[in-house]
């Protein structure tokens, strides 16, 4: 496993093949065309980069932060090729093109898709994700900001660090 090169195919990564498909593994085809009919993003102009296409490809941004948008979209589009999806022949568009496409398909989708199918994995009998009935999380070098209020300064604190903005909660 350790050796370099030991899980390419064809001179690519595994993932870069496996990705699309754990997608769709997750979020199933169908769930995602009734999320886009059901808040009005079904149906577009016929241009490039498809409502569905889109919806899968901004769960692949968070899945590729390091990677630049476009790269993104094209390990996004061989994954379409391979599966044979409608509107998957296309070459790859310009960047306004791929900003156009996210700002047309809005929030909405992916807020009712996450609503429908994010879950706790654990289960109550699991050993481990509980303690005295309550779910164990973890955040691990997470800070966050809260607002800019006395009371809240008094029980976070701010960063030792510098003047900072707004206390925040480190995790």
């Amino acid at each position: 496993m350790g050796q370099k090169g030991c899980c390419r195919v064809e001179g690519r990564q595994l993932n870069e093949h496996v990705t699309l498909g754990v997608l769709t593994e997750a979020v199933p085809v169908a769930v995602v065309d009734e999320v886009l009919q059901q808040t009005g993003r079904r149906n577009w102009r016929a241009r490039h980069l498809l409502p569905r296409v889109m919806v899968y490809y901004v769960m692949a941004l968070t899945l590729y932060a390091h990677a630049s948008y476009d790269t993104v979209l094209r390990e996004l589009m061989e994954g379409l090729r391979w599966l044979r999806w409608e509107g998957a022949a296309l070459d790859l568009v310009c960047k306004s093109a791929i900003t156009q496409a996210r700002v047309r398909l809005g929030e909405a989708p992916l807020r009712e898709l996450f609503r429908r199918l994010a879950q706790p994995l654990a289960d109550p009998r699991a050993p481990g994700a509980w303690y005295q009935g309550r779910r164990l999380v973890s955040f691990d070098g997470t800070t966050i900001d809260v607002p800019d209020l006395p009371v809240l300064e008094r029980h976070f604190g701010r960063p030792r660090v510098g003047a900072a903005a707004f206390p925040n909660c480190a995790c």
